[in-house]
């Protein structure tokens, strides 16, 4: 019941064949495709992605039963300078434009930070920003509805979208079903709330469950020194909640790993297998 994948660029950056290959060699069956990072020899510019390119790319993962789950475009749609931004968001419509020629159906990217380098700002939780992010991603909803694709919103504890309820406040304000969540838990535990994780993993699923179409798999550690990231089934999230909730209700969605390398990748697939197998049984 788990398609288990990983971000691709987490194996390096390589020809496609080559990179599709050693992916799959680990058991794993999807990707997130960042192309610039994943890709050797690529530097692509805006206006520079074509469907030839698109296509040489995905025929190489599908030869070796890869699915691109994912584009990975993580632009900041609230970025300080209008000018970047519009080039920025532009950027992440020809990924839309293209999507369907790799293969994939979904661009993923957060809700961003009044910081231009994407890194925490207090007012990122106030309205102004919020309205900046909503007016930023219903114009690129209104792009994938162009082309019928999604757009893949992903909630971070410092960003914009913060919460599970500020995320069900920004599906309700763009009433599109091109307007899908790429769940990580993990993102929206920090040195805060971590003790509250079960409130947060239950109030996602209860108030965007059915709007979840790839799930991110990473952990945290939170002690006295703060809260940090590490590859999934090595820290304290409660994956049990998270898989028995997908399980049930998303069957076979697309759980790609995070802070994952070749190194532990199949250490972390055993044990989403484990856990999740445990919770069912």
């Amino acid at each position: 019941m788990l398609r288990v994948g990983l971000r691709a660029h987490d194996f390096g950056k390589l020809p496609p064949a080559e990179l599709a290959a050693r992916i799959a060699a680990k058991g794993l069956g999807s990707v997130q495709l960042a192309l610039n990072k994943a890709i050797a020899g690529l530097d692509l510019q805006p206006g520079e992605l074509s469907p030839g390119l698109a296509f040489h790319i995905g025929d190489a993962f599908r030869r070796a039963g890869i699915e691109i789950a994912v584009l990975g475009c993580y632009v900041n749609p609230i970025h300080p300078d209008p000018a970047t931004r519009a080039s920025l968001l532009g950027w992440f419509k020809e990924h839309l434009r293209h999507a369907r020629d790799f293969g994939c159906g979904i661009v993923a990217l957060e809700s961003g930070s009044l910081n231009a380098d994407y890194s925490p700002h207090p007012g990122n939780h106030g309205e102004e920003a919020f309205q900046q992010s909503l007016a930023s991603l219903s114009e690129l909803v209104r792009e994938a509805e162009r082309f019928g694709v999604v757009v893949g919103i992903e909630g971070v504890a410092s960003h914009v979208i913060s919460t599970p309820e500020k995320m069900r406040r920004m599906l309700d304000a763009i009433p599109s079903p091109n307007l899908q969540v790429v769940f990580d838990p993990a993102n929206l535990i920090c040195a805060e709330n971590h003790h509250r994780q079960d409130d947060i993993i239950c109030g996602s699923f209860e108030l965007f469950g059915p709007r979840i179409a790839v799930v991110h798999a990473k952990d945290f550690v939170a002690d006295a020194s703060g809260l940090r990231t590490v590859p999934a089934g090595q820290g304290q999230l409660h994956y049990h909640e998270v898989l028995g909730w997908l399980t049930r209700h998303k069957p076979y969605v697309s759980i790609l790993l995070e802070e994952t390398n070749e190194s532990v990748a199949q250490e972390s697939i055993r044990f989403l297998q484990t856990t999740a197998n445990t919770r069912n049984e």
